[in-house]
C-alpha cells in the first residue's frame, strides 16, 4: 500500500539529536538529482547532502571551487522534489558566505527560498563565525564542517589527513565547540584521526558525522557516487564500496548498442 506524503515522518534536527542520545547511528549520504534522491530517501537514508561535490561527479571539475549558488539550488531543487522523509541539507559553495556575512546570509536565504531545503553546511570554524551567527539569526539550521576542507584545498595543497599534529588538533576541537556555542545542530569531520573524532564525539552533544573519520562518531556519510561504484578512480581507505554500478551500466549500455547494431532491439513484441 502506498504511503500518502503528509504520512511519511520527516527527519527533523530534534530527531537527529534524539538519534545521538540514544546511540543509534545517522546515515548520511549525498544526492544531486531526483531519480537518486528518491532511491536514497525511500530507502531509509536519514540526511541527503546536496554537496558541492557535484562540482565533481556532475560536471567533471577537478575540485568543488567551480560550482555556482545558482548550480546548487538548480541540484537542490531536484533533490527536496524527490524526498518524503529525508532531511536535506545544502552546501553553501565556495564564494558564497566566506569573509562576508551578509553575503553568507544572501546566499543561505536564496537557498532555503528557491529550493526547500531544510539546513545549509559550510566549512570551517572560527574564521567564519559571523557567518553562522546571521544564518543562525534568521532561523536556519546549519551544518558544520571541519578537519578536511575541500574549499580550501589550494591552502593546504593535499587531501591527506588532517589535524594529525596537536596544534591543529586542538584548533579543531576548539572549532567544534564553538559551532555547538553558536547553535549548529551537527558537524561533519572529514578525514581526521579516528581517535581525534572520537574525543570530539563525545565532549560534544550535537551529532557528529564522519567521512574518513572512524566508527566512533554519531553518523557517516559517503558520496552516493563513490559508495555505489559509479566512480571506479577514487579509492581512499575510508570508502566501502556497497555495488559496482560502474561495471552494470557499462554492461548493460553495451547490450544495448550490440541489439541496436544487430536489429534485435526492438523486436515484434516491442513495437506497436
Amino acid at each position: 500500500m502506498s504511503v500518502h506524503k503528509s504520512d511519511v515522518k520527516k527527519v527533523t534536527t530534534h530527531q537527529l539529536q534524539n538519534m545521538k542520545e540514544r546511540g543509534e547511528k545517522i546515515s548520511m549520504l549525498t544526492a544531486y538529482d531526483y531519480s537518486m534522491a528518491t532511491i536514497l530517501d525511500a530507502a531509509g537514508v536519514d540526511v541527503l547532502l546536496v554537496g558541492d561535490s557535484a562540482s565533481n561527479v556532475m560536471a567533471g571539475h577537478e575540485t568543488t571551487l567551480p560550482i555556482t549558488l545558482d548550480q546548487m539550488i538548480y541540484h537542490a531543487s531536484s533533490v527536496i522534489r524527490g524526498v518524503n522523509r529525508a532531511f536535506v541539507v545544502v552546501d553553501l559553495p565556495f564564494g558564497s558566505y566566506q569573509g562576508n556575512s551578509s553575503e553568507a546570509l544572501r546566499s543561505t536565504i536564496r537557498i532555503m527560498k528557491e529550493s526547500g531545503a531544510h539546513g545549509i553546511k559550510l566549512e570551517g570554524g572560527a574564521e567564519i563565525k559571523e557567518s553562522i551567527i546571521r544564518i543562525l539569526s534568521a532561523g536556519v539550521p546549519v551544518m558544520g564542517h571541519l578537519g578536511l576542507t575541500p574549499q580550501s584545498i589550494y591552502k593546504f595543497g593535499t587531501y591527506t589527513v588532517r589535524a594529525k599534529e596537536e596544534a591543529e588538533a586542538q584548533k579543531l576541537i576548539d572549532d567544534a565547540l564553538l559551532l555547538q556555542e553558536l547553535g549548529c545542530f551537527s558537524i561533519v569531520l572529514e578525514k581526521i584521526p579516528s581517535e581525534l573524532a572520537k574525543r570530539v564525539a563525545e565532549k560534544l552533544q550535537i551529532p557528529i558525522i564522519g567521512i574518513g573519520a572512524g566508527p566512533h562518531v554519531d553518523g557517516q556519510v559517503l558520496v552516493v557516487h563513490d559508495m555505489l561504484g559509479i566512480n571506479k578512480e577514487f579509492k581512499p581507505r575510508f570508502l566501502r564500496r556497497y555495488a559496482d554500478l560502474h561495471t552494470i551500466m557499462t554492461d548493460a549500455v553495451q547490450n544495448y548498442v550490440k541489439d541496436v547494431k544487430s536489429k534485435d532491439f526492438p523486436n515484434e513484441k516491442e513495437a506497436y
